[in-house]
């Protein structure tokens, strides 16, 4: 059975209030992308604290995120993609690359918790764990709705990230 961590409203305020002062601190960005499902709230509250547009791209409940539109959307930009957390680095790693492949315009990533040990990297975090010791399921905020047993299924889908 999984460790179930919740991250309080405190902490997510705290959370978005850091990556919006790395993000607009910078000056870089002109542009917010939320990902599906987990990136979305994060991505509306630091469109909201950066004062920037935002879009989403959405690859939840199993549908393929439609890459060639976004990277459409994003010619000529600098877009902050926003997620949750970078636990594999899988979505990053499919994000980068097939934005690259459809002629994306820059792209940076932004995530409220990074694992040290993923296989891509971030440009903009909030909190740092390691997950070959870390095994909690974060439940944020917007996540914490759901039932205890809508929960235990989205953590039993990946096993090999949680303890």
């Amino acid at each position: 059975m999984p460790v179930f961590t919740p991250v309080t409203d405190a902490e997510f305020a705290a959370a978005i209030a850091d990556l919006a002062a790395q993000i607009g601190g910078e000056g870089w960005a002109d542009l917010i992308v939320g990902i599906g499902r987990g990136g979305l709230v994060p991505a509306v509250y630091l469109s909201h604290a950066t004062g920037l547009p935002m879009v989403s791209l959405d690859g939840s409940g199993g549908q393929a995120p439609d890459l060639a539109t976004l990277a459409g959307r994003l010619k000529g930009r600098r877009a902050v993609i926003v997620d949750d957390i970078n636990d594999s680095g899988r979505t990053i790693a499919r994000l980068r690359a097939g934005l690259a492949e459809a002629g994306a315009g820059e792209v940076r990533f932004a995530v409220l918790i990074d694992n040290s040990a993923s296989a891509e990297q971030v440009d903009y975090r909030h909190r740092v764990i390691d997950r070959r010791t870390v095994k909690d399921w974060f439940v944020f905020p917007w996540e914490a709705v759901a039932s205890a047993t809508a929960i235990e299924a989205d953590a039993a889908e990946v096993p090999d990230r949680i303890g």
